[in-house]
């Protein structure tokens, strides 16, 4: 037996139809769709009509190209490979004033979206006076062969945050700047800012941009615990087995380095083929699996394996369920197991048998 990560293809495709609605959507794919897989997920959001996408690797990008021949792609990372970027159509962030200028001739025939760093101070543009300087540099600029100015975006570092004003702070300053760039004259084909979580917040995309690039939910995790279950659905199932059921007395000590002390005679363990080796964080490991409908407290992680505590209602070969949409991945997100996409991140496809159904 060996544990499995699956994927209800209609289900994902529904979810993304219901975050979608009717808004232009710019679908975030970085590391390789959240781990649902890059091709998967292309084909499904094509489904649904969405044809921009974003993703922060390059040769994601390429994939992406010869996966959907008419999108739009966006490289949200900068990169120098400028040769490949031409070749295949493929749309790049300006992530500073010291890059334009040193690679403004290498940049010809590229279409950059020129990029605001606000409070993230990941990467970007860092004023309105920078971004002008940039445009009147462009518009100045003779020569014919050079870059092309598409599209005009940020990141939004504080969208889920409740309790301090961080968010409508970035807000406010992005929106101030959208608004003074367009009344200044200056037009752009793709403007885009807007996570999830800032678009359900916004009930939809702002005013006055063509997307909103929206990542986990699409992939069926709440960017924050007032968003309704019904709003965003869960295609992902992980899943392993119970080999054994043992039975342990109070002192006993079960796992590595005394993971776990029986408190009681009698004390019944399952063991189940799924452990950290598979990507399950050992902060969820502080939490329940699902065993034939029933909620389990997990007494010890392993690397191959764990303890789960059960009664007599559970035997060997039961499926024991780490995440499906009764037992979700924004449910531990939110009990501060870690983010929606740390915990898709962390587990091992290689281990895991992956499937589609």
């Amino acid at each position: 037996m060996t544990a499995i990560w699956s994927v209800d293809t209609e289900k994902f495709y529904e979810n993304a139809v219901n975050v979608a609605q009717d808004n232009q959507l710019m679908a975030v794919v970085k590391n390789n769709a959240y781990h649902y897989g890059l091709e998967f997920a292309v084909q499904q959001f094509k489904k649904v009509g969405i044809q921009t996408f974003s993703t922060t690797s390059l040769r994601e990008a390429i994939r992406i190209r010869k996966l959907a021949p008419d999108a739009t792609i966006f490289l949200m990372n900068a990169v120098y490979e400028f040769d490949k970027l031409r070749a295949y159509h493929i749309q790049m962030t300006l992530p500073s004033l010291d890059f334009y200028y040193e690679h403004v001739e290498d940049l010809y025939d590229i279409q950059v979206h020129l990029e605001y760093e606000n409070l993230l101070h990941r990467s970007g543009l860092k004023s309105i006076a920078e971004m002008r300087e940039v445009l009147i540099h462009h518009v100045q600029n003779k020569n014919e062969q050079r870059m092309i100015i598409t599209g005009l975006w940020t990141h939004f570092g504080y969208a889920d945050e409740f309790d301090v004003p961080d968010y409508e702070i970035e807000r406010k300053a992005w929106l101030d700047l959208v608004d003074t760039l367009l009344t200044d004259g200056y037009q752009f084909d793709l403007i885009h800012a807007q996570n999830s979580a800032s678009y359900y917040r916004e009930d939809g995309v702002f005013p006055h941009h063509t997307h909103a690039r929206v990542g986990i939910a699409l992939y069926g995790s709440r960017p924050y615990s007032d968003v309704e279950e019904t709003e965003i659905k869960q295609s992902l199932t992980v899943k392993g087995n119970v080999i054994q059921v043992r039975e342990v007395n109070q002192g006993d000590y079960c796992g590595y380095s005394f993971a776990y002390e029986a408190t009681q005679d009698e004390t019944r363990l399952a063991v189940v083929d799924v452990g950290y080796g598979d990507g399950i964080l050992k902060s969820r490991a502080q939490h329940e699996a699902l065993i034939n409908g029933k909620r389990y407290p997990i007494r010890a992680l392993m690397m191959s394996h764990m303890f789960v505590e059960v009664d007599s209602n559970v035997r060997a070969q039961d499926e024991v369920i780490l995440y499906n949409n009764d037992i979700r991945v924004d449910e531990f997100t939110f009990k501060g197991v870690g983010a929606n996409s740390e915990q898709l991140s962390a587990m091992n496809h290689d281990s895991l048998i992956k499937e589609y159904r």
